[in-house]
């Protein structure tokens, strides 16, 4: 079994695996060398207990048959956590449970795919964690995350950038996109700035004045 557990850093972000399709092992690893607190949500235990990867938590409403003992044993330390509400998602209760514990940042991956309904609540649901927890959603085509109301990033020439309001946005202004935004407004269902581009080698700026914005930086 191989281990993360090898420097500890309470900036680093925490590893929560959901229950979605899985990512490349090159992905996965590319995380583990950072050394994270890893989370593992209820049923997907058994195709990571394939990997051989050491985690730290498992949690769940567990309402399937559960043997604890077992996974103890397989994992061993190892935190279970129950948890019963069904009036939240378990990547939320994740999202919870690491706020509880003092962290402040999250990356997340097998929360795409598979399940459309399961997509889409988990990747709009992290606005509701906007001022506790960073969270970052990752699979082999996309990295997913919230913007802040200003945001700035260096990327190369004719990366995809794609920004998804949750409900409605207003006073967008970007620059070095291919298709720029000037004091625009987006609602979901309605105009969204999928599919966008990267001008040119350079600082991407994305601002914002209401609602919440996730930004997708997208690979085919």
């Amino acid at each position: 079994m191989s281990s993360h557990h090898i420097v500890r850093d309470d900036q680093e972000p925490a590893l929560i695996i959901a229950n979605g399709a899985e990512c490349s092992i090159e992905l996965l690893n590319q995380l583990l060398e950072w050394s994270p607190f890893v989370v593992v949500l209820d049923s997907a235990i058994e195709r990571v207990l394939n990997l051989e990867i050491k985690i730290d938590v498992l949690l769940g409403d567990f309402d399937r048959g559960f043997d604890a003992e077992y996974y103890k044993e397989k994992q061993y330390p190892l935190e279970i956590v129950h948890t019963p509400d069904q009036n939240k998602t378990d990547l939320e209760k994740a999202f919870d449970y690491l706020i509880e514990k003092g962290h402040k940042a999250a990356n997340v991956i097998w929360a795409t795919g598979k399940r459309a309904d399961h997509t889409i609540t988990n990747i709009t649901n992290i606005a509701r964690y906007r001022n506790e927890l960073k969270i970052v959603l990752l699979d082999d085509h996309s990295k997913i995350f919230l913007l802040p109301s200003k945001f700035e990033k260096w990327y190369p020439a004719n990366t995809p950038i794609s920004l998804i309001p949750i409900g409605y946005v207003s006073g967008i202004h970007s620059e070095n996109l291919f298709y720029p935004l000037k004091d625009d407004s987006l609602q979901l269902g309605y105009r969204t700035g999928s599919s966008n581009h990267v001008s040119k080698d350079g600082i991407v700026k994305i601002e914002h004045r209401e609602g919440d914005l996730i930004l997708m930086e997208c690979f085919d």
